[in-house]
């Protein structure tokens, strides 16, 4: 989609009223007031993959808000994720304040007011997607709502380089990204989510989303190792071998088709990172789990369409 800027001409002021307008046509109506800043100016790229909108917004100092007078009563039932590309902002929702570097992210929730404040050019990748495909218990969405989750250590290593080959590819995702990859994104923010949200030690003590987010965050950290089973999934979590299997079921999963989505989800952001295009397509397979190469690529192509070969030719497209 080509991007949206604000125009070339024209005041500060001006550009600030185009920018309110193309924001809240993109995401859900939203005000947009000035910062400190002179010269005013934005841009937006902008993507849909499946239920999932993937957007870059690059601005100079504002403030975007959701106030209650734009929250009417058939508003959608939304959520946002913003990743912290570049400078800093702040979002605030729900009598707390999430202030973010680059690296840190946040979760908002469009039925309820908040705001967004840049003091500084910067850069933001924003998910916004369905609140029911988080597969986060409302009290644990509530609790995590404007509060800074970094992407500097556990799972947040592994969710931070997804995230940004998003944002590097927002312009190519609506040709090349499908339903599953949609489904892809949310999942690796909502075992995020539920990993900061804070796990109770004794699985007993904790209801059964909960657990399914720590479990599929377990999976996610450990997805490179070749000896993650159900076995020893299982045993981490100290539960039942089938109590695993019930658990992912009720997710509409298998233990081994979401590993093997998974680690083929790793694989397909390796082959497209141009940073990796030195690195062998055997050697990525090989990284995620594939020991196999023809296995990996007979897996990768009945997954996404295309050969890991075709899929790595995208960098030079």
């Amino acid at each position: 989609m080509t991007p949206i800027t604000t125009p070339p001409d024209g005041t500060a002021d001006r550009r600030l009223d185009f920018w309110r307008d193309v924001v809240s046509r993109s995401f859900v109506p939203l005000e947009a007031l000035p910062g400190d800043c002179s010269d005013f100016r934005a841009e937006l790229r902008t993507a849909r993959v499946g239920a999932v909108q993937v957007s870059v917004v690059t601005a100079e100092a504002h403030r975007v808000a959701r106030t209650r007078r734009l929250i009417g009563s058939d508003a959608p039932d939304v959520v946002k994720v913003s990743l912290l590309l570049a400078g800093h902002c702040v979002i605030t929702q729900a009598g707390r304040q999430a202030e973010l570097t680059p690296g840190e992210l946040a979760v908002y929730d469009t039925r309820y007011p908040y705001a967004l404040d840049t003091d500084r050019r910067s850069r933001n990748l924003v998910l916004m997607f369905p609140r029911a495909m988080l597969r986060l218990p409302e009290r644990d969405l509530r609790r995590m709502t404007a509060t800074t989750v970094s992407c500097r250590e556990g799972m947040g290593t592994l969710v931070r380089p997804f995230l940004s080959g998003l944002a590097r590819q927002v312009d190519e995702l609506e040709s090349v990204g499908t339903s599953r990859l949609a489904e892809n994104v949310v999942d690796v923010v909502g075992t995020l989510l539920a990993e900061h949200a804070g796990a109770v030690p004794d699985p007993g003590d904790e209801g059964p989303a909960l657990l399914t987010g720590r479990i599929l965050a377990y999976m996610e950290q450990h997805l490179a190792d070749p000896t993650l089973d159900p076995d020893r999934i299982a045993a981490a979590h100290r539960i039942s071998r089938r109590y695993l299997y019930k658990l992912l079921a009720e997710q509409g999963e298998t233990v081994s088709g979401r590993l093997r989505e998974r680690r083929l989800a790793r694989c397909h952001g390796d082959l497209t990172d141009p940073a990796l295009a030195h690195v062998p397509i055997s050697a990525i397979g090989g990284r995620w789990g594939f020991a196999d190469p023809a296995h990996f690529s007979h897996v990768f192509k009945t997954a996404y369409g295309i050969s890991p070969r075709e899929a790595r030719a995208l960098l030079s497209a």
